[in-house]
């Protein structure tokens, strides 16, 4: 039976790595722990740590690491907790110390490929325009990638298309020329040069015509979590310069 011992041989490679990394796999260990939907956090760490009879060969690391190991697995479970993967039980169960497992930490603990896993829990909900945070970021870590990708960019046409006074009819590349044309756009930072204006018109018809197009004509099918991440934080670039634009007097 695996161990934090088979990710994390010495001690020190353990109290070095993020909380981040080694969430999905005391998520794992959880899971397997379930009873009545319910596990103990401090269980679920003994088993891990190689501490209990069900753990056939004894592999554990040397007791003076103990409090710190302790200290290291009590921020990983308050990573999981911050991160909305793990919940306190309902009623005096929860006031008891046991936890749940959200519909996030079910899928999470699902995984089978934990390089992939951690590319899906690390990316930080505060890295998104708040306007498009809680339902990109619930898609994104739900691995339901071009969903969160489509809504991110859809956002980003929604939010040019209200800034920019145009109707609900005026769409993807061309409401992004038509708002930030140089000079005439009522988008278009008529401060800077021209050509800066036209490279700004450019970037936004580029991102929607790449980005949100596809996702409305097509699966795209989009499988790696960090070019996903990298779409969504252009979007939120994107939704920046708009917030910019608006608040100008």
């Amino acid at each position: 039976m695996d161990t934090l011992l088979t990710f994390y041989p010495n001690a020190n490679d353990f109290l070095t790595a993020d909380p981040a990394d080694i969430a999905p796999i005391m998520l794992r260990f959880a899971k397997n722990m379930i009873q009545n939907n319910m596990f103990i956090p401090d269980a679920v760490n003994n088993v891990a740590l190689g501490h209990e009879p069900i753990v056939p060969v004894k592999s554990t690391y040397p007791m003076n690491y103990r409090d710190q190991i302790s200290r290291h697995l009590a921020e990983v479970w308050a990573w999981l907790s911050h991160h909305q993967y793990i919940v306190p039980a309902a009623d005096i169960n929860g006031r008891n110390g046991w936890k749940m497992l959200t519909k996030l930490g079910e899928e999470a603990a699902g995984q089978q490929d934990f390089a992939r896993l951690r590319e899906l829990t690390d990316f930080p909900k505060s890295m998104i325009h708040p306007s498009i945070a809680d339902k990109v970021w619930k898609a994104f870590v739900g691995n339901d990638l071009d969903e969160a990708v489509f809504a991110a960019f859809k956002a980003v046409e929604i939010a040019v298309r209200k800034a920019g006074g145009f109707k609900d009819t005026d769409l993807g590349v061309n409401l992004m020329r038509d708002a930030f044309r140089p000079s005439s756009g009522p988008l278009a930072d008529k401060s800077v040069p021209v050509s800066e204006q036209d490279a700004l018109m450019q970037l936004f018809a580029g991102a929607i015509g790449s980005y949100k197009n596809p996702h409305s004509h097509r699966t795209v099918n989009l499988t790696d979590p960090r070019e996903a991440k990298e779409q969504i934080i252009l979007a939120t670039h994107l939704l920046g310069i708009v917030d910019a634009r608006t608040a100008k007097p």
